[in-house]
């Protein structure tokens, strides 16, 4: 199933989709977050940071987690899946390096903000989730944000979505055990890849570089610990 709407304004225009000012309350948070999360996680890239402020977070939250739309905390959204931490939707964007001109491949569309943050950079976004009812939801919020560069699919993305390929930049949000090797050969010459790999209590956030053909490069940011993507590729244990 495939849900797609056509852009037709420009990339600076989606800047403005916050709507009306939202109570103080939520922009004191939102501050907050930017600059006692977000900054201080090594976020330092404007376009990065503006981008948190414009667009709402809280729009992408349930009604019953309000309260916790701009907390440090990777918030529960059903079927076992969680809504990824500020400061790490942050450090993804930052080494990713979006461009306006970019195609971009997100696994597991999630709550559906940064799908968003990701079209606000990119000229679109193909975003596949595996659980139809969170795909729906997503949908219901971007269009509420009037953010059109999105084309939502249901489906089972862990290996890669050739259906749309090439791209310039894929993101996983969840972790793999191995690296994800089918997916990268989906990317672009200069195209990168953001996904967090290993296993517990060891997994490192690697960003993959395209550099020729026939080429990557793999460079390690840092470490931190997701849930495993569904029907993620183990790797063989030998018993002794």
């Amino acid at each position: 199933m495939i849900q797609t709407v056509k852009s037709d304004f420009s990339n600076e225009a989606r800047f403005n989709i916050s709507g009306d000012a939202a109570g103080f309350s939520n922009r004191e948070a939102r501050f907050n977050m930017i600059e006692q999360q977000i900054r201080t996680w090594e976020v330092l890239d404007p376009v990065v940071l503006e981008l948190f402020n414009q667009v709402p977070r809280e729009a992408f939250v349930a009604e019953s987690q309000q309260g916790l739309a701009f907390a440090d905390v990777e918030l529960p959204i059903g079927h076992g899946q969680s809504m990824l931490s500020p400061k790490l939707e942050g450090r993804i964007l930052q080494a990713l390096n979006v461009k306006k001109t970019d195609k971009v491949l997100l696994v597991g569309t999630g709550s559906g903000y940064l799908t968003a943050l990701l079209a606000m950079l990119a000229d679109h976004v193909d975003a596949v989730e595996i659980h139809p009812e969170l795909s729906d939801i997503a949908k219901v919020r971007l269009q509420k944000q009037n953010i059109h560069n999105v084309s939502l699919h249901v489906g089972d993305a862990v290996n890669g979505f050739a259906q749309a390929a090439p791209y310039d930049v894929i993101v996983f949000t969840g972790s793999l055990p191995l690296r994800p090797t089918t997916t990268e050969k989906m990317l672009k010459a200069g195209g990168r890849l953001f996904t967090v790999i290993g296993e517990m209590p060891i997994m490192q956030a690697t960003l993959t570089t395209r550099v020729r053909e026939d080429g990557f490069r793999h460079d390690v940011l840092f470490e931190t610990c997701l849930p495993v993507l569904i029907n993620a590729p183990q790797a063989i244990k030998f018993e002794f």
